[in-house]
This record gives C-alpha cells, structure tokens and sequence, in this order.
C-alpha cells in the first residue's frame, strides 16, 4: 500500500505542494449536439452527462483545472426547425469520452480560506481530448466503423458557491468546438465512404455539457504571494 501511494504523489505533485489549496468532486448534467444532423439549438441538453473534475488553486482568482467527462450524444432531424433536415430524416448516436485540462478564471476574488458566504461568475478553457465512434450513414442507417479520437476547445461559462466551508456549488454550461466533422457521420474520414458525405463539410462539430458541479475543498492555507 506505501509503494502504490507513493507511486500516486510522483504522478500528481500537485496534491501535496504547500501554500496551495485543492477541490476534488463530480459533474453531472446533460449534453447536446449541433452538427450536421439534428437540432441546431446550442444549449439543449437531452442526454445524461457525468464526470469528475479536480482543480489546484493558483490564487483567489485562477485555478488550473482536470477533469473527464463522458456522454451518450444523439440527434434526430426531426427534431429539427429546418424543413431540409426533417425531411431528410436521418438520426445518429455517439458515444463521447473527454478527458480535459485548461485554465478557470474568476470574476470576483473567491478566498476558499474565508469561510463567509461568496459566489463568482467564472470562465474555463484550454484543451480537450475525446474519443468517439466514427460514423457513416448509408440508405438512412447509421453504422459505426471504427474508433477515433480528436481534440476540441472547451468555452465554459458558470457561477459557482461555496456552500459550506468545504464544499463548493457551481453551474456551468460549456461548449466543445471539436476539430472533427464527423461525430455524426457526415464526414466519413475513411476514402471508402466519400459518396456518403453531405451537409456542410467546411463547419465541424460542437457538443455541449451543461450542467451542476460539487466539489470538496482540501489542502493547506494558500500563500498567495507574488512570486
């Protein structure tokens, strides 16, 4: 048991740096698509999302933040409001897993060592790394040929609270703009597939996570000194 929590502490220094203060907990919320299938509303959220998140508190205004989030994402053009694509009628399904590292800046000074009462609006970017199905649709049916994995750029906007002295509420809603095109199956990579493309190839894909997270706050007094 030593060996395995020594071996943990040389692969997340971070956790035990002094004069530093850390935040571990969960996501869970829901998640959309807007592509080339479905609805184009952004914010939408229809099915489960869930994750955990951890972030390392620089100062009372930025924190360095990780996390992994996974999701089922659909679309229906039915559920669309353009007569093209619901006339069209084709549906998809992925599977989303992201694993997600970047910067989360606050508005307002959020001291997680003053114990009263405060709330922040606060942004979160950086750099996400995803796998999903790669997709083709064919006569209407949507079929999977292979795995494929894609980076995406995360623009979270939330609020956040600290409930009690060690826990701290927040909601956010955040959208991926991926660098791929086809998590819906437009735009098949494969050669094999080209006379399947539609839609318009030149715009890649988003998927949103919105969402409650609840994290636990845990580490020593922060110094907080210019350095």
């Amino acid at each position: 048991m030593k060996k395995i929590f020594n071996l943990l502490l040389c692969f997340f220094p971070f956790i035990t740096l002094n004069a530093q203060i850390n935040e571990i907990g969960v996501f869970l919320g829901g998640s959309n698509f807007v592509g080339d299938v479905g609805s184009t509303t952004y914010i939408n959220p229809d099915k489960l999302a869930f994750g955990v998140l951890y972030k390392w508190n620089k100062s009372p205004r930025h924190a360095y933040r990780f996390s992994y989030t996974q999701s089922t994402v659909a679309g229906n053009d039915l559920d669309s409001d353009e007569t093209g694509r619901s006339k069209r009628g084709y549906r998809f399904r992925n599977n989303i897993k992201e694993l997600s590292a970047g910067l989360e800046f606050n508005f307002f000074d959020f001291n997680l060592h003053d114990y009263h009462t405060k709330f922040t609006p606060y942004i979160y970017s950086g750099l996400s790394y995803f796998f999903y199905d790669d997709l083709y649709i064919n006569g209407g049916e949507t079929r999977k040929y292979k795995t494929s994995s894609s980076i995406a750029i995360p623009m979270t906007l939330g609020i956040k609270s600290n409930v009690t002295p060690h826990f701290v509420i927040g909601a956010e809603v955040g959208a991926r703009y991926t660098f791929t095109d086809n998590i819906d199956g437009s735009n098949p990579s494969s050669s094999n597939f080209s006379n399947l493309r539609f839609g318009n190839l030149n715009n890649n894909d988003w998927y949103v996570f919105s969402g409650i997270t609840l994290t636990y706050t845990f580490g020593q007094k922060p110094c907080y000194c210019a350095e």
